[in-house]
């Protein structure tokens, strides 16, 4: 507060205490005291616009399911690419059949060039390896008619101020230097219409430089993992239209589905691991990778196809100057691929329930043996823990290749360390079979795919999993100025992206689980994943889903999990005993609510214990009481529970035992009081 802006204050001050009527005002409650003022519990998940229209249009319905009039695009792309090794380039030329299966006549096309992010001067937020001339698109029609290519952002479509703008004529592209591209079409595409697309375009793959790639990358000039490597449709869909969030690096993608027919022209001697199925294996492949191929899938063992030993053409790979690598992809919403002339390739398999087994392909370094020896193990654990725990896998093959990206996630394929396979195979749930939108909910993604990984690693060591925890420690969270809510567009997550996108979800589901129970919590996003398989559900598709199928209105619970930031911060103010009596008064200092949740320890001996109704007893001595989410709706921050369990002496009282909801203090969540030892903060 400036000087002058003070002394007007101050004025003002004194006007305020010398009015009569003024002064008769309502006393204000000091900021230092929130947690005593009384709070309105919200019950209700707030509907925005697109999600209104969606059920007035039956696309999708209340239930959490997909409408009666539900639709997506579909994309048919036929891809002939050229990998020159000297250079480092792909060139390549396609051609996309769009199915507009929309209700709606579409009047533009939205195509993504992500690898433009590599070029100087695009928005992005976080820095890549290289900078190149990212996509180069040398040509691209639309229904046979040419469109200019040379970029004219600024321009493209406008005319003077105060001018009319002349008809289109043919079709016209801006923006073709960044990672979006708008196409104007002279007509448009009618609803239930088809176009075809068709681009040639070529890039240099960056170097990654001794540091991790961004989703691709390369090693020198002998191994190249390539993503982001063909101008695609982007998504079009019953809630936004076209999906025109620019890619800036953190945030990963959304894809319509698709069917894709690859073929990939390389030197002789590289062996190549790609999304899809290999068409022409005896045309690129030796004799003896063919025959060892045929035993992949005999045993868990890990057999191998191709060793280190084995180079060149004739030995990794058939025989000749170059070979064309044939693969085709249904179902999915992208491909990438992977090369190199010094690959090792393993195989292996895992076993699909009501599917059988299913090959497992590893590419990598003949210097990083030791690293990729158990990654055949834990892949087909993840695939076949993963496809009990939700659905069964539905792609004919899964395939890891090493190289710079540690660990990122395609469709059939992952690029990963062998550290980060479990976390890589478990994205082929979401965002590969469930089309979640990655870039504006990554929780829907990498929030429950970190939930899911923490099963997986109890599921390997033959433990029972332990949610325990994880819930209340969001306490040590909430209020960070620098958290964006779940459904803050996770492009723009700010500094504390990384907990937005991956951290907070395990935390949600943890709590969640703390109410429900966590095999229910399982089962019901179990029927989730099934009923928006090959679609792409929003967040309130998922929690609507979840209420109905636990049975349950958590409304309450999914508006402060996803909208804000707050807490629970629960605590016992004090406990005292009448007669049979005990009143435990539980105080919530934050803005979420939560049931109230007591373990109740007795005395080992005494008078007979008398359960109360909404109690269960765990064990001879120990009983949980609940009280839903509804005592907190008259505002109060305080409820006297009350507690009857006849004569037994009650010897201590915890609040929310399973420490599943957020707490900045769970040392006063107990009476009498446990010695409590805050976690030291790491600096960030």
């Amino acid at each position: 507060m400036t000087v002058r802006y003070f002394a007007a204050y101050a004025l003002l001050a004194s006007a305020v205490a010398a009015s009569p009527m003024l002064a008769q005002q309502p006393t204000m409650v000091p900021l230092g005291t929130p947690s005593n003022a009384p709070r309105a519990v919200r019950r209700d998940i707030p509907l925005t616009n697109m999600i209104r229209r969606a059920w007035a249009a039956g696309t999708r319905d209340s239930t959490g399911s997909p409408g009666h009039n539900y639709w997506q695009l579909w994309n048919d792309y036929t891809i002939n690419a050229r990998f020159d090794a000297p250079t480092a380039t792909v060139s390549g030329s396609e051609r996309i059949v769009v199915h507009n299966n929309s209700d709606s006549a579409m009047h533009t096309i939205v195509l993504r060039l992500d690898q433009n992010i590599y070029r100087a001067n695009v928005p992005r937020a976080e820095t890549v390896p290289e900078i190149t001339d990212g996509m180069v698109v040398t040509k691209l029609s639309v229904d046979g008619a040419n469109v200019d290519v040379s970029d004219r952002s600024n321009s493209a479509g406008r005319s003077p101020r105060g001018q009319a703008r002349p008809p289109l004529t043919q079709p016209e592209a801006s923006g073709m230097t960044q990672t979006v591209a708008t196409i104007r079409l002279p007509s448009p595409i009618p609803a239930k219409g088809t176009t075809t697309i068709e681009a040639e375009w070529h890039f240099r793959v960056p170097q990654s430089l001794g540091v991790r790639g961004l989703r691709m990358g390369a090693w020198g000039d002998s191994l190249y993992q390539v993503g982001q490597w063909y101008p695609r449709v982007a998504v079009y869909d019953d809630l936004r239209g076209w999906d025109t969030d620019p890619y800036l690096g953190p945030s990963e993608f959304y894809n319509n589905y698709g069917h894709f027919d690859v073929k990939l022209d390389l030197p002789a001697g590289w062996l190549v691991g790609s999304t899809g199925v290999l068409q022409n294996p005896e045309q690129v492949l030796t004799a003896s990778a063919r025959e060892k191929l045929s035993h992949a899938l005999d045993s868990d063992s890990t057999i191998n196809i191709v060793s280190a030993d084995e180079r060149g053409p004739g030995k990794s790979t058939a025989t000749g100057d170059r070979l064309v690598w044939h693969f085709v992809a249904d179902s999915v919403g992208d491909v990438a691929w992977a090369t190199s002339d010094r690959f090792v390739w393993d195989a292996t398999r895992a076993t699909i329930p009501g599917k059988g087994v299913i090959p497992i392909n590893i590419f990598y370094e003949p210097g990083n043996t030791k690293k990729y020896e158990t990654a055949g193990p834990t892949v087909r654990h993840a695939l076949e823990f993963y496809s009990q725990l939700w659905m069964p896998y539905t792609y004919p093959l899964l395939s890891m290749v090493d190289g710079p990206e540690g660990g990122m996630e395609y469709p059939m394929f992952i690029m990963s360390s062998a550290g980060a396979s479990d976390h890589e195979t478990g994205h082929q749930w979401w965002p590969m079979m469930v089309g979640t939108n990655e870039t504006w909910y990554g929780f829907m993604d990498e929030g429950f795919n970190q939930y899911m990984n923490r099963l997986s690693r109890f599921d390997r060591l033959g433990q029972t999993p332990d949610l325990d925890s994880l819930g209340q420690s969001y306490g040590r969270t909430s209020g960070d100025e620098r958290e964006a809510p779940l459904m803050w567009d996770a492009n723009y997550g700010g500094p504390n992206y990384s907990f937005q996108a991956y951290g907070k979800a395990p935390l949600m589901l943890s709590m969640l689980g703390g109410i429900v129970g966590d095999s229910a919590v399982w089962h019901a996003m179990s029927g989730y994943a099934k009923a928006w398989r090959f679609k792409h559900p929003s967040p309130w598709d998922y929690a609507l889903y979840m209420d109905n199928a636990l049975h349950q209105d958590l409304s309450w619970f999914w508006y402060y999990w996803l909208f804000t930031t707050e807490s629970v911060d629960g605590s016992i103010a004090s406990m005292t005993t009448s007669g049979n009596r005990t009143t435990v008064s539980v105080h919530e200092a934050g803005g979420m609510p939560s049931p109230v949740i007591l373990q109740v320890k007795f005395a080992a001996t005494g008078p007979a214990i008398h359960p109360m109704k909404n109690a269960k007893m765990v064990d001879a001595n120990t009983a949980i009481v609940t009280w839903p989410v509804d005592v907190w709706l008259n505002g109060s921050r305080t409820f006297n529970a009350v507690l009857d369990f006849g004569g037994r002496k009650i010897e201590s009282v915890t609040f929310d035992p399973g420490a599943r909801f957020p707490d900045s203090n769970p040392g006063d969540n107990s009476w009498p009081r446990v010695p409590y030892t805050p976690p030291v903060q790491r600096t960030r």
